[in-house]
């Protein structure tokens, strides 16, 4: 399954269009305090609007109306702002471990209007534990923060029995798949899917893997002190 180019392009014209005035001034802070923080590699006008705008949003119509989303790793905000401002009824929990990115975020929430966002300054594997935070999302969402095999183990513990996991994922996305697919089936996932799509203007192809969550996380995962990373499922 993909997302076609008709659609994709649809996405950029709300961007550059409707919306372009609340999406300037994301960009004009994070361009901002880039400068302070160093929160992304990638500052150029187009490259933003095509590598972190549309890319964030093209996966927008797999989150439920109305969901709660657990985004983890969130560093400079992507994809939860950018999904934020185009899908005004989900509301956002943001789990990130750095203080200064997490000031960021909480400046760009409030400056933007976004007053469904909240802004955790936790690991997502201590979160992941708590009774507050631990299978009570519809849905968890992370971008470019580990392979398959090891966001699973951050991601699926947040989600509900009957939510999904949706990781934002570049070219290398088939082969960590079939890598992962057993880790996201010992943590409560079903057999997860591709959505693969390309950004207009030849900013490459991404995808989506999605999973269900069919049954509740053993409660020896997420294990933590890193070895999500060290040693993966």
């Amino acid at each position: 399954m993909e997302l076609n180019d008709g659609t994709i392009g649809e996405y950029a014209a709300a961007i550059g269009g409707v919306l372009k005035e609340e999406y300037d001034a994301f960009a004009e802070l994070l361009l901002f305090y880039n400068g302070k923080y160093n929160l992304t590699a990638i500052t150029e006008k187009n490259e933003v609007f095509y590598k972190h705008f549309v890319d964030s949003v093209a996966g927008e119509r797999f989150f439920p109306k109305g969901a709660t989303v657990a985004e983890v790793g969130s560093g400079a905000g992507f994809p939860s702002v950018p999904l934020a401002i185009y899908r005004r009824d989900l509301t956002f929990h943001l789990f990130e471990s750095t203080g200064k990115k997490c000031e960021f975020l909480r400046v760009a929430a409030r400056e933007l209007g976004l007053k469904s966002m909240v802004v955790h300054n936790l690991r997502a594997e201590e979160a992941a534990k708590s009774r507050e935070f631990r299978e009570t999302f519809d849905v968890c969402t992370a971008r470019a923060v580990a392979k398959v095999n090891t966001l699973a183990e951050y991601c699926l513990p947040f989600v509900r029995t009957g939510g999904k996991w949706i990781a934002y994922k570049g070219a290398s996305a088939e082969e960590e798949t079939r890598k992962g697919e057993r880790a996201v089936r010992l943590l409560g996932g079903g057999t997860p899917r591709l959505i693969g799509y390309t950004l207009p203007e030849g900013f490459g192809k991404r995808a989506l893997v999605i999973s269900e969550k069919i049954a509740p996380t053993p409660a020896k995962y997420p294990r933590g002190n890193g070895r999500e990373r060290r040693n993966p499922l």
